[in-house]
């Protein structure tokens, strides 16, 4: 799966780490919900080092449809939680 971090570039992530995601994301959904500003920040980059350190980048000039797409690390609560879904950043 090709998934975009806004600001950042694309990354090829295996299918398989989207269970350990999933449970950042479900984190994450639940600081949201709870209003949690610090709690929120600290799992977004959680999240987005986990994407990263798990993704394989692609070059800067690829241009490959992104099946995913994760927000910035320096959005805000605001602009995340206009990104979600029910099931969070991360469908599953």
């Amino acid at each position: 799966m090709i998934v975009r971090i806004m600001g950042e570039g694309q990354v090829k992530l295996a299918d398989s780490h989207f269970t350990e995601l999933n449970k950042l994301d479900d984190e994450l959904l639940e600081e949201m919900e709870g209003g949690d500003e610090p709690g929120f920040r600290r799992t977004l980059h959680a999240l987005l080092d986990k994407v990263r350190e798990l993704g394989d980048p692609l070059p800067d000039d690829a241009l490959e449809p992104s099946e995913l797409i994760l927000p910035a690390p320096d959005a805000t609560l605001a602009e995340v939680r206009a990104m979600l879904s029910d099931d969070g950043l991360i469908p599953g």
